[in-house]
C-alpha cells in the first residue's frame, strides 16, 4: 500500500516571479542608464540563479524513506548556494566593465526580498491547507 505522499512546494514559482520583476525592471532602468540595467540585472540573477539551485536540490526527493537523502541534498544545495553566490559575484566584479556596484548590490537585495516574501507566502498557503 502506498503511502500519503507530501505535495512538492511550488518553489518554482518564486524564481518565475524574480524573473518576471526583474527583466521588465531592468528594461525599465535601461530607458535611463544601460550600466545601471546591466548591473541590476547582474545583481538580480546573482540572487535567483543559486536560490533556484538550492531549490532544485532541497525538493527533488520526497517521502520518509528518503529522509537522509533529503538532509544531504539539502546541505548540498545550502553549499552550492554558496559558493554559487560568490563565484556571480567575482565573476561580476572582475569582467563586468563598466560596473555600477550600488545598482548590483540593489538588484541583489530586491531578488533577495522577493524570495524570502514569497517563502513566506508559500508557508502560508501549505499552513492553511
Amino acid at each position: 500500500m502506498k503511502g500519503a505522499e507530501i505535495v512538492r512546494p511550488p518553489v518554482h514559482r518564486i524564481t518565475l516571479v524574480q524573473l518576471a520583476l526583474l527583466v521588465p525592471l531592468s528594461l525599465l532602468i535601461g530607458a535611463f542608464d544601460k550600466v545601471s540595467a546591466y548591473s541590476v540585472t547582474s545583481g538580480g540573477l546573482i540572487a535567483i540563479i543559486p536560490q533556484a539551485w538550492f531549490a532544485f536540490q532541497a525538493f527533488r526527493r520526497r517521502g520518509a524513506g528518503a529522509a537522509r537523502a533529503i538532509a544531504r541534498s539539502s546541505y548540498a544545495g545550502e553549499i552550492g548556494k554558496f559558493f554559487l553566490s560568490v563565484a556571480g559575484f567575482a565573476v561580476v566584479f572582475a569582467t563586468v566593465r563598466p560596473i555600477d556596484g550600488a545598482a548590483v548590490f540593489a538588484g541583489y537585495v530586491a531578488m533577495l526580498v522577493i524570495q524570502i516574501t514569497g517563502s513566506w507566502w508559500l508557508l502560508r498557503q501549505q499552513a492553511a491547507k
